[in-house]
């Protein structure tokens, strides 16, 4: 699942809205949306977004918050490492080998280093 599919899949169903009637509402198929809000499929149109924001009744920083996800959505994620360090490529690729099977916890504590927390 991508973070765009889950927030959209959210918002769906707190307004009570199936996949079903939003799809035709929105003139995509009902297993397009289901493929966009699983993450099989790739970053949606920016039209798209909008449309969806706008069907959703997201306003203003929600909405840009929705596009942001779209932005953060690729499922199928591609790190140039040409150039920079060795542990640095030694990272991507132990990442791409491990990010399946690292606990939820400690997805959360590197997506937060990568944000700049600590």
């Amino acid at each position: 699942m991508t973070p765009f599919g889950e927030r959209v899949r959210q918002l769906r169903a707190g307004k009570g809205i199936s996949l079903k009637r939003m799809a035709a509402d929105l003139h995509v198929s009902a297993a397009y949306l289901s493929a966009l809000e699983h993450g099989n499929r790739g970053r949606p149109a920016p039209g798209l977004v909008m449309q969806i924001a706008g069907y959703l009744g997201c306003i203003w920083d929600e909405a840009e918050d929705l596009k942001a996800l779209a932005e953060l959505s690729h499922p199928r994620v591609v790190l140039d490492t040409a150039g920079v360090s060795a542990s640095r490529t030694e990272l991507a690729n132990r990442l791409a080998a491990s990010i399946r099977d690292l606990p939820e916890e400690t997805i959360l504590h590197l997506l937060d280093v990568v944000k700049g927390g600590r």
